[in-house]
């Protein structure tokens, strides 16, 4: 409703309301209009693992002769890695600022759109330029759906469950991982399809399942919290009461009354000054953070672990065609830490737990590079290793997104998740596959060893930073964490 008091006008404002949407999304129990929520934005991720895992396990298949591409493993693992990585962090920055300009649901359905255009173009590669131009269009897709998706779903879930709910949807990404992995080991076997066509049907049922998945998306709403302080506060109000009726009706029992309002000045759009200035002025601690957290993943994730399948054929000898095997194995271990370890995010906290899962996966990656390093390990035991880093490190890597997507202001959500998975990503994700995928290719236990600890070091450095600079944010509304810029009343600079 409107406010009595209405203030000086800002510029890029549209009027004063007063409203408790945030509030009555928060009290909400948990129903079957949120798992739509979780399934509808959430499958995007195995979407992503699906494509991923299948490039990191065909690459040998494409180095060979026959495959239709003239291009190399290291290319694949390398150079390809390194354009997704760059398009995805393009992307992000892109259709994030779209997604606080025009709205959640409009981008992310804009962005599975790319990302399965650009898939299915991907599968068609006749030249390893064309390869390489739909791998960078590939994640152009994925870098706007992480801004897109990950604002929508911290704005749309109930504060008592938005961390969990958070890591495992991220987390989830390496249920695609799984299937891409199993995918592979049918797809490279050259008794059931010639090496020509086999990773393209790949890509190609990717596209598949991702029409599905647009399809499910189609009844996602928009972020009522977007709405409102973008001028649209009827429609706002009217969705939030659809919700709450329906929940009623499943519940059988009235909702608890909403525990608080706010008053904010209405606008159209934020500028990219704003935006700077609140990120890095008012918030600088948290700011070195995102940032932190971002590059230490990045690195373990994009530089080392996408390469197994490498490792594994250099150094331990294990055909490409079962590569697929270990994978979905480490995959396993990936999903298994949001799984079981989100609900501690929201019961023990942000800081206990962003700290502990990025130290002691660190402090398991050096000792796996200690074993390899000195030949202890075998296929197996090195995958047993991995699996124990990646438990903790799966968990820590899903909380960077949950960090940056909710201790800034609501105005700034998107594009705050675009920056600092892009420079992150950027650091990490571009840098890390060029630089180590000569390092894991080389056939050196000591430098593949070395790839480890660096990965390790940055894991490490990244947790201590969390011990400091976490922000307790469990079980806290969106708004308390971080006061939206359009409030009338200003938060304090970078409140804890």
């Amino acid at each position: 409703m409107a406010s009595d008091s209405s203030p000086v006008p800002v510029p890029g404002t549209t009027g004063t309301v007063t409203t408790a949407v945030p509030a009555r999304l928060d009290r909400l129990p948990w129903s079957r209009w949120h798992w739509m929520i979780v399934i509808g934005l959430g499958t995007v991720w195995i979407l992503d693992g699906l494509e991923v895992t299948i490039v990191g396990n065909v690459a040998g298949r494409l180095a060979e002769e026959g495959s239709g591409l003239d291009i190399t493993a290291a290319q694949v693992t390398g150079v390809a890695a390194a354009l997704y990585v760059a398009g995805a962090c393009s992307g992000a920055l892109f259709f994030g600022w779209l997604t606080d300009r025009y709205g959640r649901k409009r981008l992310f359905m804009v962005t599975l759109v790319v990302y399965l255009g650009a898939t299915a173009m991907t599968a068609l590669s006749f030249e390893s330029w064309w390869f390489f131009l739909f791998r960078f269009l590939t994640g152009f897709g994925i870098g706007g759906e992480y801004a897109a998706i990950n604002s929508a779903i911290d704005e749309l879930i109930p504060s008592l469950y938005r961390g969990r709910v958070d890591l495992i949807i991220n987390g989830s990404y390496w249920l695609g991982a799984i299937g891409g992995a199993l995918l592979s080991v049918v797809m490279l076997d050259t008794d059931i399809f010639p090496k020509d066509l086999g990773w393209r049907l790949s890509f190609a049922l990717g596209v598949v399942l991702g029409l599905v998945v647009l399809l499910v998306r189609r009844h996602v709403p928009e972020s009522p919290r977007w709405q409102f302080i973008h001028g649209r506060s009827e429609e706002a109000e009217e969705l939030v009461t659809s919700v709450e009726q329906r929940i009623e009706r499943e519940k059988g029992e009235r909702l608890p009354p909403p525990a608080g309002e706010i008053t904010v000045h209405q606008r159209k759009s934020i500028g990219f000054g704003l935006i700077a200035t609140t990120v890095f002025g008012r918030y600088p601690r948290r700011a070195f953070l995102g940032l932190s957290l971002f590059i230490g993943q990045a690195f373990l994730y994009n530089a080392i672990t996408f390469g197994f399948g490498t490792i594994l054929t250099t150094f331990f000898d294990v055909p490409t065609g079962n590569t697929g095997y270990y994978f979905a194995v480490i995959a396993a271990g990936n999903f298994l830490g949001p799984l079981l370890l989100g609900k501690l995010f929201d019961t023990l906290g942000r800081r206990i737990m962003i700290s502990s899962t990025y130290l002691l996966s660190g402090v398991l990656l050096f000792a796996t590079a200690w074993l390899f390093d000195r030949g202890s390990l075998t296929a197996t035991t090195m995958t047993a290793c991995w699996c124990a880093v990646l438990f903790f490190a799966s968990a820590g890597a899903s909380s960077a997104y949950l960090t940056v997507s909710e201790v800034f202001p609501m105005e700034t959500r998107a594009m705050a998740i675009a920056f600092f998975y892009a420079l992150g990503t950027a650091a990490g994700g571009i840098s890390g596959p060029l630089i180590f995928a000569d390092l894991t290719a080389s056939g050196v236990v000591g430098d593949t060893a070395l790839a480890f600890r660096i990965g390790a070091a940055l894991m490490c450095a990244a947790g201590i930073v969390a011990v400091f600079l976490a922000v307790k944010a469990e079980r806290r509304s969106l708004e308390d964490i971080a006061e939206p810029l359009s409030v009338t009343k200003a938060a304090p600079a970078d409140s804890r």
